[in-house]
């Protein structure tokens, strides 16, 4: 009966290990390539909006309210591969920062907050 005490007590706790494991990985998910994701928080925390193209309008949950960056978009001849954040919907206002391909940005003190649409360009 121990025996059988000890590895069902064994089995749980690699299950726990396994559930804590899989939580902590999910709690802040990666860019995908491909993709300029924007985060509400620093340190890639928080709402995260994913795009794989130009967006003139962001929605209100992230207008106004970005904190990380990150440009995994794909490179190649020809392909506007940097991102250019403005302050404005509409690609109006300035240019609140512009991110080469795999440039990440964990926060910037100018640019936080102040994002409302993006286009991809060819350059900075």
């Amino acid at each position: 009966m121990k025996r059988i005490s000890a590895l069902l007590a064994a089995t749980l706790i690699s299950a726990g290990a396994v559930l804590a494991t899989s939580s902590t990985a999910q709690a802040s998910a990666p860019c995908r390539s491909g993709y300029f994701c924007v985060w509400t928080d620093a340190d890639f925390q928080g709402m995260k909006i994913e795009h794989i193209g130009d967006d003139h309008w962001w929605e209100g949950d992230m207008f106004k309210h970005d904190s990380s960056w990150a440009n995994h978009g794909i490179s190649g001849p020809g392909v506007k591969d940097h991102v250019n954040v403005y302050e404005g919907r509409e690609l109006l206002g300035r240019a609140t920062i512009c991110l080469a391909p795999g440039q990440e940005v964990s926060y910037s003190q100018s640019a936080n907050d102040q994002g409302g649409s993006h286009t991809w360009t060819s350059g900075c």
